[in-house]
């Protein structure tokens, strides 16, 4: 309730903030009433009372104001108000969803009086709710006869059978990067690590990081777009493909940091995209279509039932 009080104080009325905590509203004086509007007087007026007004089950709830027939209710704003939150703060966000909705309301109101199409209007209403509807009843049963995961072998069969409309779009590689001041110690070792990039390398690599790295990228297990390592790395690149096949290590710096590019694996743009990256988009492709034909499925076995079962009575021959 704390909101409520914070509203008599927000526009500067505080005794009545004041009698509002102890029940007990005042008549107001003029000079209130050049300093408040029509619309403040009864939020006050009626904030106050059900402030004062002992706590009633849900069911029973105290409405808060009037518009058109229209009511809204004291928990309605209630549950709109974030908790730990100021005094002011809360005022200020019901008084802007108070206004919002006494507006919402009297704009459908005078906008039901003024639109001459409202039949137009109502057949679209009930053609969106019957989509709405059936929309809602298919995926109901697709969540409950449908199995939600495609199998490895449903994948690998797509794979290989599509695998001619898989095509990257984008050189990617496999490998690793290390990014060292230009001054780090050991940079013999390091560079013998990058070209092995064995286990025990990566390793040494590893702990090396730690104390002397600026960055160090290990992407040896998951495919990386080269573009990606290009703007991390000082390189001009005339042609990307060729670069990639014909570089497996790669070592440059400049005035500030020693760079090193290991290449481990590499696909270019217009081959086959690995089964690895394509196995997320080719289990999407399979599910919707699965989601398709069942419902197809289950559309004409619909149909065929109520003929069978003569639900359907046809007028005309």
């Amino acid at each position: 309730m704390a909101f409520i009080f914070a509203i008599f104080n927000l526009i500067d009325i505080p005794e009545l903030a004041y009698n509002a905590r102890h029940c007990q509203l005042k008549p107001y004086t003029p000079q209130h009433m050049k300093r408040i509007s029509y619309f403040a007087i009864l939020l006050l007026v009626i904030l106050g009372l059900l402030s004062c007004a002992p706590k009633t089950p849900e069911v029973e709830k105290s409405p808060l104001l009037e518009v058109e027939g229209k009511f809204l209710y004291l928990d309605d704003v209630q549950q709109i108000i974030p908790p730990n939150i100021s005094d002011s703060d809360s005022a200020q966000i019901a008084q802007s969803f108070i206004r919002k909705w006494v507006t919402d309301v009297l704009m459908y109101e005078n906008a039901k009086r003024n639109v001459t199409n409202l039949s137009e209007i109502e057949e679209l209403v009930e053609g969106y709710r019957k989509s709405l509807t059936i929309h809602q009843y298919q995926q109901k049963m697709i969540e409950q006869r449908l199995p939600k995961e495609i199998s490895d072998e449903q994948l690998q069969a797509f794979y290989t059978e599509f695998s001619n409309q898989l095509q990257l779009k984008e050189n990617i590689i496999q490998g690793l990067l290390l990014i060292v001041p230009a001054n780090a110690p050991q940079l013999d070792n390091v560079r013998r690590w990058v070209r092995s990039a064995n286990t025990k390398s990566l390793q040494s690599i590893e702990k090396y990081s730690v104390q002397n790295a600026i960055s160090y990228d290990y992407f040896g297990n998951k495919w990386m777009p080269f573009t990606h390592i290009l703007k991390k790395i000082p390189l001009q690149v005339e042609d990307p493909s060729y670069f990639i096949v014909t570089n497996n290590f790669v070592e440059t710096s400049d005035s500030l940091q020693h760079y090193f590019l290991r290449i481990t694996n590499f696909r270019t743009a217009g081959s086959v995209e690995p089964f690895e990256m394509a196995k997320d988009r080719i289990s999407n492709i399979l599910l919707n279509k699965n989601k398709a034909d069942f419902i197809l499925k289950f559309e004409t076995e619909l149909y065929d039932d109520a003929i069978k079962n003569e639900d359907v009575t046809f007028t005309k021959k």
